[in-house]
């Protein structure tokens, strides 16, 4: 029987996309482009974009590549659904490096509470 788990919608998205990269043999930038893709064709939101941006990061994507990415499938993709796209991945990135921002000011806190207790 299954535990239970705070969270068994994320969980379940977890597993499924680990076990999806298990089993795909395409490198780490194709799998990115395939993804982001995907995303585009879909009008995914923006918190589907959030999960893809550190594999994205960690793959070396620039903002040029991804700009290119989104002029290659506005043709098949259309371009509603390029911009709209757009706008989901600028929000993503923005509560990115707002959880990025928060969690370096908790660190710098925690930092400065260990220092005053020495």
């Amino acid at each position: 029987m299954a535990t239970a788990s705070e969270t068994p919608v994320l969980d379940t998205i977890a597993a499924m996309t680990i076990d999806s990269i298990e089993r795909c043999h395409m490198d780490e930038r194709t799998l990115i482009l395939a993804r982001i893709s995907a995303l585009v064709a879909m009008d995914a939101p923006a918190i589907s974009y959030l999960a893809h941006i550190n594999p994205a990061i960690k793959a070396e994507f620039t903002v040029e590549q991804l700009q290119d990415l989104l002029v290659a499938i506005a043709p098949v993709v259309g371009t509603a659904r390029v911009m709209s796209a757009a706008g989901h991945i600028a929000q993503a990135f923005g509560v990115a490096l707002a959880l990025a921002e928060s969690e370096a000011e908790a660190i710098a806190q925690a930092e400065a509470a260990s220092r005053t207790a020495s």
